[in-house]
């Protein structure tokens, strides 16, 4: 029999999977190009889903289900519901996209988006190795299709068969590690394997063995060098829609299981994590940053440019343990947290306007496109520089609190290298500028290529792009709320 609590744990994710199948069932019957009612039904869906994940998170219970294999907290429930708004946001901005190339022939583009958010889901609540293997499975998977969902584009296909190549070596990877920790702990569970290494029965070379490859399986998923490879084919190969899709929402679930298995199931292993951590992020910082200075592609700018903001990510996630004393996690961690959820709130404006730029026959992903925007359209012109000093940490936008949060809990962590690895990213920062600026310049001042005027959204579309590009700024002028929140919801998962 399963209990009452274990149920209440998996609501939300009940009601996403049964309403994926009853959309994926409902759009057999659905004509027209748009597929309105399909988008329609899509959007409601996600919106109560939404709903139910932010009453969750505001009772702050932690409720533990199916013999402590999944876990419902505030931390995890306030990821799932921004997972949610993004996936809702994306499809706003790309359903006129994707209809004009032809991607909505069918529902799989609203049937799938819901599949792997479903993935989502089960990563960030799985609180036992399997589960969250099988939450990653089901977001790659999905993502594979979503990929290769424009058929008739050779582009397409190549960037999924790439992103499946590396995708199932990285899996392999993270499961052989998973294996490794089974081994040493002879637990799945998160917190009897956390209990076993705390005894000190466990053989530290078994579990730091697990360890690097545990870590090099979870860096792929978010993207860090040296298992960045795919982030630029995938996001310059992929439909618009799908590289949002792709390089969105999935950023939270991948923090969340940076935090579900290195400090829930192996801090007392944080001085061997966090050094390779620190590896990667000096790498992700470098190779980012210097990389998408070279790209006249927006989409694969933005690329490297992501591969360099994780590095930033990993940096909050290494300052959380200092001597074996977790005081600093929960603002450490709560700031990484923060960062993400400014990341991704950022990535969906900047890929909107790229979105709602492009028309039929026509994909606006040169830099050169963006030439003159501003006499064109002053409305997408100021919401992408808005996006563009937002990922340069320019005040007063959102990313540079971000910023500043991330490299405040780093100093505070009071490391050997803290201030060395502070200026680092500080001066990889004011490389990363040049090429936001640039795209700036380009809009603001380079002669328009073209005299027509830019394509003028609907007015929901318009609505929410304006709300998108409005948080960015809000969030930078008072960041307290949302930084309040993270934190809190980090130090409720630290305690329970």
């Amino acid at each position: 029999m399963i209990d009452k609590l274990s149920l209440i744990a998996v609501y939300p994710e009940m009601l996403l999977f049964i309403m994926a199948c009853v959309i994926a069932m409902f759009d057999l019957g659905v004509k027209g190009k748009g597929r309105t009612p399909t988008y329609v039904l899509t959007l409601f869906s996600l919106a109560a889903v939404a709903g139910l994940l932010v009453s969750y998170a505001l009772t702050g219970q932690t409720i533990y289900g199916f013999d402590n294999m999944v876990v419902s907290d505030a931390m995890g429930n306030w990821l799932k519901a921004f997972a949610t708004v993004a996936v809702m946001v994306t499809l706003v901005y790309g359903r006129a996209y994707a209809a004009d190339r032809d991607m909505l022939r069918g529902g799989e583009l609203f049937s799938m988006s819901l599949f792997s958010l479903l993935g989502m889901f089960v990563m960030i609540s799985g609180n036992n190795f399997l589960v969250i293997y099988m939450g990653i499975e089901l977001l790659t998977l999905s993502s594979y299709a979503l990929v290769a969902l424009r058929r008739d584009h050779p582009v397409s296909i190549e960037a999924a068969m790439k992103y499946f190549v590396l995708g199932a070596l990285a899996s392999g990877f993270l499961l052989y590690g998973m294996s490794m920790l089974y081994g040493a702990t002879g637990s799945l569970n998160l917190h009897e394997v956390i209990a076993a290494i705390n005894t000190g029965k466990a053989d530290h070379r078994i579990l730091v063995f697990g360890l690097v490859f545990v870590v090099a399986g979870l860096a792929f998923k978010l993207g860090v060098v040296p298992f960045h490879m795919w982030i630029p084919d995938v996001y310059q190969g992929a439909p618009t829609v799908v590289t949002l899709l792709v390089g969105g929402a999935p950023k939270l679930a991948a923090f969340a299981v940076f935090i579900r298995i290195l400090v829930e199931g192996l801090l007392p292993l944080a001085v061997d994590w966090q050094q390779m951590l620190m590896v990667l992020a000096m790498a992700s910082l470098v190779i980012g940053n210097f990389a998408a200075i070279a790209q006249t592609n927006i989409k694969r700018m933005l690329a490297f440019s992501t591969i360099s903001h994780m590095g930033f990510v990993l940096i909050g996630l290494m300052s959380g343990v200092i001597n074996g004393h977790t005081q600093a996690a929960g603002g450490a961690y709560g700031s990484a947290m923060f960062y993400v959820v400014s990341y991704v709130l950022t990535t969906l404006a900047s890929f909107g306007v790229i979105l709602l730029l492009s028309r039929q026959g026509f994909e606006s992903e040169e830099i050169a496109d963006f030439a003159g925007l501003n006499q064109r359209s002053p409305f997408y012109a100021g919401i992408m520089a808005m996006c563009l000093f937002s990922l340069a940490g320019i005040p007063p936008m959102v990313g540079f609190y971000a910023k500043l949060a991330v490299l405040q809990a780093l100093l505070s962590s009071g490391g050997a290298m803290s201030v060395t690895l502070a200026v680092f990213a500080v001066m990889m920062s004011l490389v990363g500028a040049f090429y936001y600026l640039r795209v700036v310049k380009v809009m603001y001042f380079d002669a328009p290529v073209s005299t027509q005027p830019a394509v003028t959204a609907a007015l929901d579309v318009r609505a929410v792009l304006t709300l998108n590009g409005g948080l960015l700024l809000l969030l930078g002028l008072v960041p307290g709320g949302l930084m309040t929140l993270c934190a809190g919801a980090v130090a409720k998962m630290l305690t329970s």
